[in-house]
């Protein structure tokens, strides 16, 4: 169960020290973890129009092989201690890659602390958990499984059944010229979260020149989210969506959750969480860090409103005066940031 890629970890400041131990083992290694086998080939990202390149770490490229295998790892459930538990369980792809719950339910039958964000365009985010904790989509696939609460994957067992297991061992071979590793299999899960690659939505298509993309409501919406009245795009800006900073948006009156302050141990860093990327944002619901607000409307309204008033809220959440049919513009923008296309390309195999 992959929610704790933005924070869904119990305790996120042992798993903020686990993160920077691994981060300073790939370090130190210095060159590419495992060397990738001659029968497997560069894969390359065909990307949108407007996207910079992500990047890719030196030690683990992209290629044909690591992601299929990626891919199969990342929807296998023996990679959890009672065999019912995957990434992609929490990780819809039909939801572009996030949950329908507000906390997502891990093998001990309980529900986690923060709402499991969405993959899409995951590599991109620069770091990782609601309080930033990992660094690496290497480094945060270790929480995941290991952690008690969500997958509670034993490694060492996992690297027996994967060797026993002849296409999965095949797989490995290919992929990196050797058995499963520790660092190997996070290294697949990894480069194939770096390929789920969205930016084709109607939004995107208006933008390459198409004016019938976008109705009427969805353009006026559209105004209103990059206008200096509603300030939307000062965290949700550039071509992902979000500027991927830590903010308070006003969700908590009083910290239940203290957020990017369990990393940093900064009291300004109280209540603020990772901002999520908005595209496909109408397919992710609940919202939020802890999933509390059920639909797009209710999120619109909460901005309207001003927030909570908390502690540290952010001065660009203030009241904003919208009308009903204004509100009902932007969240129609919202809805017009689907990607269709990225949904299809990632059924369930």
């Amino acid at each position: 169960m992959m929610q704790v890629l933005c924070g869904g970890d119990r305790l996120p400041t042992v798993w903020a020290v686990a993160s920077l131990l691994i981060m300073l083992c790939f370090a130190a290694c210095g060159t590419p973890s495992e060397p990738v086998h001659s029968r497997d080939a560069p894969l390359n990202l065909s990307l949108p129009a407007g996207f910079p390149a992500p990047p890719i770490p030196a030690n683990n490229p992209l290629t044909v092989k690591k992601v299929e295998l990626g891919r199969r790892l990342f929807f296998e459930k023996k990679l959890s201690s009672n065999g019912k538990v995957s990434c992609s369980s929490c990780h819809l792809p039909e939801r572009a890659f996030s949950d329908t719950l507000p906390t997502s339910v891990g093998v001990s039958g309980r529900a986690g602390l923060r709402n499991a964000p969405s993959l899409t365009n995951v590599a991109y985010n620069g770091s990782y958990f609601w309080s930033g904790g990992a660094l690496s989509l290497e480094a945060q696939a270790i929480s995941a499984i290991e952690n008690e609460e969500e997958m509670n994957g034993q490694f060492p067992e996992i690297i027996a059944w994967l060797t026993a297991d002849a296409s999965y061992r095949q797989l490995f071979e290919e992929a990196f010229q050797s058995p499963p590793t520790f660092l190997n299999i996070l290294d697949a899960i990894a480069a194939f979260e770096r390929t789920l690659i969205s930016g084709n939505s109607r939004y995107d298509r208006f933008q390459r020149g198409d004016s019938s993309a976008l109705n009427d409501s969805e353009k006026r919406g559209m105004q209103l989210f990059f206008s200096e009245r509603t300030n939307c795009f000062r965290c949700h800006g550039g071509f992902n969506f979000t500027t991927n900073e830590f903010h308070d948006n006003g969700s908590q009156a009083v910290y239940r959750d203290v957020g990017r302050y369990s990393m940093t141990f900064r009291p300004s860093d109280k209540g603020k969480f990772k901002t999520p990327t908005l595209r496909n944002v109408a397919l992710t619901a609940p919202y939020f860090h802890d999933g509390s607000m059920p639909t797009l409307a209710d999120v619109v309204e909460h901005y309207n409103r001003g927030g909570a008033g908390s502690p540290n809220q952010s001065p660009l959440v203030r009241p904003l005066g919208l009308s009903a049919q204004e509100k009902q513009d932007l969240v129609n923008f919202l809805n017009a940031l689907t990607d269709e296309d990225f949904i299809r390309a990632h059924q369930r195999p």
